[in-house]
Parts: C-alpha cells; sequence; structure tokens
C-alpha cells in the first residue's frame, strides 16, 4: 500500500518539477569575450531523441530579433565565415558587437524537444559619450543634462562631474551634498535639477565606463543659472512701445505734407425730377392749350 501510494506522488513530483526522459543542458550559460576574438558555447544532451536527432541554434539580439544561426545541421549565411559546429557545440572564430545576446541550443527527435540556452556578453570599451548640457538656465526652472554612449558592452554606466568633482548619485547621504536636490540615474546618463539654484551653476562634463576598457568622457560645458531679467523685459517693452509711436507719428506726418494719397471727394449727384410727356407736344401745345382754356370760360 505504501508503495502503491508513494507511485502517483512521484509522477506528480516529477510532472511538476519537469523531469523527463531527457535533457539538453549547457556547461557554459555565460559567455564573455572581447570584440574580435573567438568563443566556444556548448550544448549537450542525452535521453531517447532518437537516431536522428537534430540540433539547431538560434539567436536573439538585445533588440529582441531572432535568427538562425545554425539550421539544418549548417551555420546559415550571415555566419558561415565564421562559424562552425562541432558536434553539438558552437565556435565563433571571430566576435562582433552585433553578437550579444542569447543563444538557444534546440534538440529535437523522437517525439521530444529540449533546449539550453547561452547568454554572450561581447566586451567592447565605451566611446565618448554624446552629452547636452544647457549653457543657461534660470533660476527656479528645470535643468536636463543627458549622457549617452550607444558602443560600450555591457552597456555603459554613468558619472558627472562639476568642476572636476564627482556628484555622488545619492547626495542626501553626503554631508557636503545634502542641500543638493539633483537626481542622478547612473544607468542611463541623465542628471536633472527639478529647481535650478545659483549653487547649481559650474563646469560639467559626464563620464561613461563599463569594465571592458578605460572609461571614456565628453567635452566640459559651462551652465550659468541666472536669475529672470526683469529690467530687460522692462526696457523691451518701452522700446516697442517707442517704436510704434514712432511709426504712428510717421504715418501722420506723411499723410499731412501729401505723400499719402488723398481720399477723393465725392460729387453729388444732380437731382433728376421726371417730367411727363405733354399730351399734345412741344411749346405751340402749351399756348394752344392755354387758349383753349380761355375759351372755355
Amino acid at each position: 500500500m505504501l508503495v502503491s501510494g508513494l507511485l502517483p506522488l512521484a509522477l506528480f513530483l516529477c510532472a511538476a518539477t519537469g523531469v523527463r526522459g531527457f535533457t539538453v543542458t549547457t556547461s557554459t550559460p555565460n559567455v564573455r569575450a572581447k570584440e574580435n576574438d573567438g568563443a566556444d558555447l556548448k550544448c549537450t544532451y542525452s535521453g531517447d531523441f532518437g537516431s536522428d536527432a537534430r540540433v539547431e541554434w538560434k539567436f536573439k539580439d538585445l533588440k529582441g530579433s531572432q535568427a538562425y544561426v545554425v539550421f539544418d545541421g549548417k551555420p546559415t549565411t550571415p555566419y558561415s565565415g565564421r562559424v562552425t559546429m562541432y558536434g553539438t557545440n558552437l565556435r565563433f572564430s571571430k566576435l562582433t558587437r552585433d553578437d550579444n545576446g542569447v543563444y538557444d541550443c534546440e534538440v529535437s527527435g523522437g517525439g521530444q524537444f529540449g533546449e539550453a540556452r547561452v547568454k554572450l556578453t561581447v566586451e567592447v570599451p565605451p566611446s565618448p559619450p554624446l552629452c547636452r548640457i544647457p549653457s543657461s538656465v534660470t533660476t527656479g526652472k528645470t535643468a536636463m543634462l543627458t549622457c549617452h554612449d550607444s558602443v560600450g558592452s555591457p552597456p555603459s554606466k554613468y558619472r558627472w562631474y562639476r568642476d572636476s568633482t564627482l556628484l555622488p548619485p545619492e547626495p542626501q547621504k553626503i554631508a557636503a551634498f545634502k542641500n543638493y536636490t539633483y537626481l542622478l540615474n547612473t544607468d542611463n546618463g541623465d542628471l536633472e535639477f527639478g529647481k535650478a539654484a545659483k549653487k547649481d551653476s559650474g563646469t560639467y562634463f559626464c563620464e561613461a565606463f563599463n569594465d571592458a576598457g578605460p572609461p571614456q568622457r565628453c567635452k566640459a560645458v559651462k551652465m550659468e543659472i541666472c536669475d529672470l531679467n526683469t529690467g530687460g523685459i522692462v526696457a523691451g517693452v518701452i522700446i516697442f512701445l517707442l517704436l510704434l509711436a514712432l511709426l504712428g507719428f510717421g504715418i501722420w506726418y506723411a499723410y499731412k505734407k501729401g505723400y499719402l494719397p488723398k481720399k477723393s471727394e465725392s460729387k453729388p449727384k444732380p437731382n433728376v425730377v421726371y417730367q411727363p410727356p405733354s399730351l399734345y407736344g412741344g411749346e405751340d401745345d402749351d399756348r394752344d392749350f392755354k387758349q383753349k382754356s380761355s375759351f372755355v370760360v
């Protein structure tokens, strides 16, 4: 009874833990090598895959795109010149930075399927980062400084300097910087001053670094935090109003001197009274009418 009770439990545990009659493993789950060097990605399998076991390697880059490295036992065209298979293993004779990513060794056959994953990191030193540093910011406004290196592998991290002094990522924890309110992201290189103050003025530069080579920095730029120039704004408004007044006076003077055409005066139209034609026509008819009238009286 005890054995019969343990058998279903054992089957359940095998199913829950993924234990099957075959396995695909790798002895190199994480591989790191310098650019232009070679590297081996290893894969082994055991179990009932049958005599026609099929081994394929797939690649997924850092952006999520997938492609075959080995298909039907042969390297695909993009890899044929620098990738070879020995047994189930994959060998790169020369790595490029585009080889960064994960590689899946897939084994199928006999109605079975298994896979093992290898992460490959191609070591590339950082390049001088691209920095954007504003030269002037108004007091109380947001100042955003950015820094980015698109070459380094593993991906570069960042640190910022002001007047050659390293800015700590968490200024509140350092006594000398506890009054500073900037936000520094060491992963993406952003340095943000939510409300810039006079004390934030200085010469800034950023440094990109990883463990593949020496750090690189961008050119230093001086950032000034200035008060709002209210005097200049008032002076600008006054000058604008004076220009409007001068323009108005010029138009009036030109009109006064006759330099501008005057509007033509409209002449009144003569009143026309309609007179019906005489029944008899002409002056003689009028005289005849008078005579006839007196005769009748």
